[in-house]
Parts: C-alpha cells; structure tokens; sequence
C-alpha cells in the first residue's frame, strides 16, 4: 500500500516530466527493470524488454530519448539515432555483465578462435559490439545464433545465457581460459565458446529457491529468466525475456508465480495482473537499475544532463551488429 502524500509526490513529478517531455520533443523509454512508480504513470512512451525498446529507439522522430535504463541501453539507442540528444537518467548506470567483457577480451578470442562468428549480447557495450558479427536479446538469443548457419559461434559475455541458448539450440559449449587456443580443443566436441562473465542479480537465484516455493505454494508457477543458472532454469516452469514472463502470467490459468529475475519485474507483472499473485521471494534489485528515478528523469529532461554518446568510427560498427539483431528479428 503505496501512503497517499507519496502518491501525490509521485504525480507531481510525473505531471513535470510530461510536460517537459512535451517542451524538449523527448520520448521516453523504459525498461521493464523500471520501479513501478516510473514504469506505470503514463510517463513512458515505450516499454519493454530490450530488444522491444531497439526497435522503438529505431523508429522515433523525437528529438530527445530519454532511456530509463542501464547505460549499455542508452548507448544502443544512440547507436540508431546518433542526431538525437540521448539521454540516461543515471549519473552512472553501469552493468556487471557489461564489465565483464573488454572489447580488446573479444579481440584476443578471434584470434585465438580465427574464423568463428561473434555473437554479443544486447548488455554489452558499444566498443564490444563493434568487434562482433551481431548482437542478440535473452528473447532472440536462440534465433540469432541458428541464422548465423555456422558449425561454432562464439557467445558473449553471459556464461549462463550462453549454456542455456546451447542447450535450447543443442550445442556443446566450451569455456576457454585466457590462455587456450583453438589447438587445445582438436579432441573436443564443441558447437558454442562462452565467456565468464555473469549478471550479479541472476547469479543469485538458486534451485533451492524453486523448492522451497514448490514446498510453500503447491501449484506455483516458477519463471526465471534465462541469464540465471542453467540448473535453475532447468527446473523452472517457464524461461524468457521480461516481455515474455508477462504474457506467460496473462495467458496461465495458475494464480501464484515465482519470478526469478530483478524485483521490480515482479512488482511491473503483478500491476498488469491484478488476479494474479507474485509471491515475493525476491530480496534482489539491480543497484544500476535502481539508479533510474522520476526525479532524475525529471532532471535529465530539464537540464539536457547525463548525454550518452559514442565514438563515430565505434558506433558504425556497433551499428553493423545491431542492425542484423533487428532485421533477424
């Protein structure tokens, strides 16, 4: 139960950044990471999951994107549109799984791995991008990977996407250290190459979870999302991106679901699906995600603040990447 001064707070804002948004031409993006309070006022333009909201950053005529989102989505989204302001209402918005990888680490894997196409996932950064064949979504991962027509593709940077898109896909996938080649496999079955890096808020999430909710809620429907462990997935009833969870919950005809991915997610399906119950289990919220508030929104709108930009040779060749994302599909 939300207090009704905090309400009242809220529309406050809300009515600002509206009108603001109307003052700069801007159109709003949200992530479904978003709080709820941001996510269902009636401020965003668009909502979605990522490659939902690629598509969207493709086809505005704003002259202003405000993104609420990580950086690593802002950047896609000037990528598509480098004439437009680009704005991320994060001072920083980083992402763990974005860290984990260099594009000098996606450099040395060519090399190391010569001829093998490069598949990067969406929560990487422009730099990276710009080294690889084409990038992906959790909701086109597997899609992705099956039209590159090719017997090996390297998959970054989530080591556990990659293990459940190899066994969705049914590939073998090795993990190779820093120092291993293409020569230390000759004897090794091996369809996919991963790499370490992994999400801090998936990484989390247990089987133990799964059972102790199957053993407090018979009849509980269990979605993760598919950056979590491969073993959690696997004992889950359902696995998908966050626009999917949410059409998985409107269309089952259970009335409790466990929602294995950050908590606003939960918080964003249970306000779409009011007969439905989301048992909050989740204690894990995204701290870059949570750096996006209205009152930053508000910020960033009236002072032009926190612009993302990339590097013009970078983004034509990040551009490359996600453009073959969009047109897969």
């Amino acid at each position: 139960i939300v207090p009704d001064f905090e309400l009242r707070y809220k529309a406050e804002i809300a009515d600002q950044i509206l009108a603001w948004k109307e003052k700069r031409n801007a159109v709003i993006l949200a992530h479904n990471y978003m709080e709820p309070a941001l996510f269902h006022s009636g401020i965003a333009d668009f909502s979605g999951d990522s490659l939902q909201l690629s598509r969207d950053a493709a086809e505005t005529d704003a002259d202003v994107i405000v993104f609420c989102g990580v950086r690593f989505m802002a950047e896609t989204a000037y990528i598509l549109n480098p004439t437009k302001t680009v704005l991320c209402p994060g001072k920083v918005a980083g992402c763990s799984l974005a860290a984990g990888i260099t594009a000098e680490d996606v450099r040395s894997l060519k090399k190391r791995f010569p001829g093998v196409p490069v598949v990067t996932y969406i929560n990487t950064y422009a730099d990276v991008k710009a080294e690889c064949d084409t990038c992906c979504t959790s909701g086109n991962a597997h899609k992705v990977v099956e039209a590159l027509n090719s017997d090996r593709v390297i998959f970054l940077p989530d080591a556990y996407l990659a293990g459940n898109v190899a066994k969705e896909t049914g590939r073998k996938i090795i993990y190779p250290q820093a120092h291993e080649t293409e020569d230390d496999y000759k004897d090794v079955d091996y369809q996919m190459i991963g790499w370490n890096a992994k999400c801090e808020v998936h990484d989390e999430f247990k089987v133990s979870d799964v059972e102790n909710a199957r053993k407090q809620f018979p009849g509980i429907k269990v979605i993760t999302h598919p950056e979590c462990p491969p073993d959690v997935v696997d004992v889950a009833d359902y696995s998908a991106s966050t626009s999917k969870m949410n059409d998985f919950v409107k269309n089952e005809t259970a009335k409790q679901f466990l929602i294995l991915t950050e908590c606003s997610m939960a918080d964003n399906i249970a306000a779409e699906n009011k007969d439905k119950e989301m048992v909050r289990m989740c204690s894990i919220r995204c701290p870059h995600m949570n750096e996006i508030t209205m009152e930053d929104t508000l910020a960033a709108l009236v002072e032009l603040q926190h612009k993302v930009t990339v590097e013009e040779e970078t983004r034509q060749r990040a551009l490359k990447s996600v453009q073959r994302m969009l047109e897969i599909g």
